[in-house]
């Protein structure tokens, strides 16, 4: 049979053949960004049904069911999981020529070895199918992973998340390794709501009143350690397009975080000096413990406050942004540079009219002896389809080097979205393999080899620096074995 997902899937040319089946296709995953349930995988829960495994966590897949019009109710409302699977399956063959056709057919395949186009009229054979490999013991959470080929996946957590999931996993799979990195945007919250619960629970986990900024600065500090003790090696912030940088003195942040503590109201301009303090501190914690700083850049999160409400911050309905304010971002990274404590830092980028300047800065922020250490992080959300990472992959080598790029993550909480990797690694080696086609590129494969190598899987575990998690089993330790 003949199937679209087949062994030279997306594959045009020779040299695209043999890049990607001969180096790209065995090499390990790092996956150094995703949402992960990591409490799934130390139960290995075995999921229900295809719902709940595959798009009970897909805000990808829920927005472009609401495009075609499906109801909320069928999509995170309260309806059936077969409804809502139905709902999707009716759904899927009107994303022909969106990325998320080829994902859901890639995902299918690698899973269940499913070779039909999903659609209503097929939807019963594959709900009865799947649900009953999902019962079967090797389709639990956590030997789902493992169909991917992961060595490291670094999930996405709040400060105040409990990291011992993590350990579990660990002490259930030493074949591969799973970190926690910081999502550290509730640092920065100064929501009276927000702020009250994340003070009560560092007040109580350092056992101290916070009185003060210095305070507060001595409890986040506290459990950047206990994130640095439990493998920790990435922080995480979203600025959106109209980010600003003006920090405050020490003396004025502490008169301000005074005043809000004392229930005075800060106008924006007060908390965003407040915030740009808090944000150049959190910036020298990082550096000091040789974590990697990244800032994802330029979505516009407040659209639909319908959709909010139904759905919750994670729904799937942000947008886009307009250009970011490129000089903030230069003013940040300049002032600790001049602190000399800039971190490593990895910029994701949502509008793609903001790589090219980004690929630009790369060569502005850099460091002896440290390859890239300012990247544009692999394309971000709406930008990692065929044309988005073809581009993507050309901005950086006209404006950049491509050989420092650090590859691919799936920025997703779907197991099966795992497969993004497989996709962005075909997409690599066919555009790699059309340039030396068309003469752009030598034919040494060599040259090619070490190129593909170093995207795929060197370049991530240099940058964030996993030789020193001694218990990570490198792909060339076990290829000598």
């Amino acid at each position: 049979m003949n199937t679209f997902i087949n062994a030279d899937f997306l594959l045009q040319n020779q040299t695209a053949l043999r890049l990607y089946h001969e180096v790209a296709s065995g090499l390990p995953i790092v996956d150094f960004h995703n949402h992960l349930a990591i409490a799934d995988l130390a139960a290995n829960r075995q999921y229900d049904n295809l719902t709940r495994l595959w798009l009970s966590n897909d805000p990808y897949k829920h927005r472009l069911m609401r495009i075609t019009g499906v109801a909320e109710k069928y999509i995170t409302g309260t309806a059936s999981d077969y409804e809502k699977f139905l709902a999707w399956a009716k759904t899927v063959p009107k994303t022909l020529g969106n990325p998320l056709f080829h994902w859901s057919a890639l995902e299918l395949k690698r899973i269940f070895d499913w070779d039909t186009c999903l659609s209503e009229d097929t939807a019963d054979d594959l709900w009865h199918y799947a649900n009953e490999q999902l019962q079967q013991p090797d389709y639990g959470a956590l030997a789902l992973v493992k169909k991917w080929n992961p060595e490291v996946l670094i999930s996405s957590d709040d400060l105040l998340d409990d990291l011992s999931a993590h350990q579990a996993v660990n002490d259930q799979e030493p074949g591969f390794k799973i970190l926690p990195s910081l999502r550290a945007d509730s640092i920065l919250e100064f929501d009276r709501t927000v702020h009250s619960h994340r003070q009560h629970w560092l007040e109580a986990h350092w056992g101290s009143p916070i009185l003060s900024l210095a305070d507060y600065e001595c409890a986040v500090i506290q459990r950047l350690d206990d994130f640095d003790r439990a493998g920790c090696l990435l922080a995480d912030h979203a600025l959106d397009a109209d980010f600003s940088f003006q920090p405050a003195s020490p003396k004025d942040a502490a008169t301000l975080f005074n005043r809000f503590l004392n229930g005075e109201v800060l106008s924006d301009q007060e908390r965003n000096r407040l915030q740009s303090y808090l944000l150049q501190f959190l910036g020298q914690q990082y550096a000091q413990r040789d974590w990697v700083l990244q800032l994802h850049i330029g979505a516009q999160r407040h659209t639909s406050s319908r959709l909010r409400q139904l759905t919750g911050s994670t729904g799937g309905y942000a947008s886009i942004g307009s250009g970011c304010n490129q000089a903030a971002i230069c003013a940040f990274l300049d002032y600790l540079e001049q602190l000399d404590c800039l971190p490593k830092t990895i910029l994701y980028a949502a509008n793609p009219a903001d790589v090219v300047a980004f690929s630009t800065m790369t060569g502005s922020f850099t460091h002896d002896g440290v390859g890239g250490k300012l990247q544009v992080g692999p394309p971000w959300w709406y930008n990692d389809h065929l044309d988005g990472i073809c581009q993507h992959l050309i901005t950086l080598s006209n404006y950049g080097l491509l050989s420092q790029f650090i590859g691919m993550t799936t920025d997703s909480r779907s197991i099966l979205s795992l497969s993004r990797h497989e996709y962005f690694r075909r997409v690599l080696c066919n555009l790699l393999g059309t340039w030396v086609e068309q003469k752009i590129l030598p034919p040494d494969q060599a040259l090619l080899e070490k190129l593909v190598t170093d995207i795929c899987y060197h370049n991530s575990r240099t940058y964030l620096g996993l030789t020193r998690i001694t218990s990570i089993p490198s792909y060339e330790k076990s290829i000598a074995e």
